[in-house]
């Protein structure tokens, strides 16, 4: 399990990147003199490069030394990070942001493939899990250090700890990971194959349409929280959405070893995010109460991802870079394209007081189809029992 905490490393750092951001668009709004709407494209940017590039690496460099991939990742991560404190245009933000989420397109998906080998299957969940709380320690505790650097220094020196974190984790890997091959790479067939297979497409589709509506609503968090309570300061509100992260993360594995159910967990888990978004706009009202759907939401969308890398890696053990790059492309596509959507509804009209309440109704409607999917593993489990019985 040492092993597996040396990638949290990395994940750390991929974390606080793709998350410090949202808190960092009013001051790139300052700098670059554009509205909200638009700066929400820098996390657009980041987040769909991310899932451009997972599914296409996880192909190309299947098969080569893992270490020698990390290390390659989080170099291009660091370099897309550092172009991005340099940038001297919204355009070439855009671009170095762009860079830097290949980079964590690349690193994300073979961390948690290489979690998963380093451990006995019954402990697959767990490692899963952990390398998931790299990623959710990196939001809970880099995004307000990030802010703080920011509000002391300028959100240019935010962007350049995050290349020094970066810069770190790649040489703590060279120093000490093992260096062993990725899994082949699946043939065009069996790509094919995999992508149109019933179950793996579905459970892709369940990711995408929980990030749209969980990813996509954090972007706009600051401009939610102006709106609707007037408040300026969001650091408390991003600090309960991490610590809930870091909860989430790092209890639903023992959950998937223990319970052996994560289609239904993920059912539940789809439930309490739901609940957690409708509340939101009432509860901020209440100052007791005000943070706890920050909690909910925080724990049940980094619980959310564990669920989902599980049953696919038991539904294509042979191939377990290639489905789990995928699902985490559907991760980030689904976050570019619900940040876009944010933007685009705005610029059309609707109040950010209004985006929990379109985000919860598109959860309930993710909730069905997960419903749809535990039916159709108990139908197929019993169908298969049944032969199991009349063949002997």
């Amino acid at each position: 399990m040492r092993k597996v905490f040396l990638l949290t490393i990395g994940m750390f750092a991929l974390g606080f990147d793709a998350y410090v951001i949202a808190g960092l668009l009013p001051n790139i709004e300052v700098t670059f003199k554009i509205s909200a709407s638009q700066t929400g494209q820098a996390v657009s940017v980041f987040t769909l490069f991310y899932a451009l590039a997972a599914p296409i690496f996880a192909t190309l460099l299947a098969g080569k030394p893992m270490r020698r991939i990390l290390v390659v990742a989080l170099a291009v991560f660091s370099l897309g990070n550092g172009a991005s404190a340099l940038a001297s245009s919204f355009s070439m933000l855009l671009m170095a942001r762009a860079i830097a989420g290949i980079g964590a397109g690349l690193y994300s998906p073979l961390a948690a493939t290489a979690a998963a080998s380093l451990v006995s299957e019954q402990k697959r969940g767990r490692a899963l899990g952990i390398t998931l709380g790299g990623m959710s320690t990196g939001t809970v505790v880099g995004v307000p250090l990030g802010l703080i650097i920011a509000e002391h220094l300028n959100w240019h020196a935010t962007l350049w700890f995050i290349t020094a974190l970066g810069l770190i984790a790649m040489i703590g890997i060279v120093i000490w990971f093992p260096n062993f091959p990725a899994s082949a790479p699946p043939s065009l067939r069996q790509r094919v194959a995999m992508m149109t297979n019933g179950r793996v497409a579905a459970i892709v589709g369940i990711t995408f349409m929980t990030s749209i509506a969980s990813l996509g609503l954090y972007t706009y968090i600051a401009t939610i929280l102006d709106n609707l309570a007037d408040i300026p300061m969001i650091t408390p509100y991003l600090w309960a959405w991490g610590i809930g992260g870091v909860v989430g993360s790092f209890s639903i594995g023992t959950l998937i070893d223990r319970a052996s159910r994560p289609g239904l967990l993920m059912s539940g888990i789809l439930v309490i995010m739901a609940l957690a978004m409708f509340s939101l706009p009432f509860v901020l009202q209440f100052p007791i109460l005000s943070f706890l759907p920050f909690i909910l939401w925080g724990a049940m969308g980094w619980a959310s991802q564990a669920p989902q890398q599980h049953e696919l890696l038991c539904l294509q053990p042979n191939h377990g870079a290639a489905v789990v790059a995928l699902n985490s492309s559907a991760n980030y596509l689904g976050s570019a394209i619900g940040s876009a959507l944010g933007g685009g509804v705005m610029l059309a009209g609707l109040a950010p007081s209004q985006l929990p309440f379109a985000a919860g109704c598109l959860v309930l409607v993710t909730l069905l189809g997960q419903w749809g999917i535990v039916s159709s593993k108990r139908k197929h489990g019993r169908v298969r029992e049944n032969i199991e019985n009349q063949m002997q």
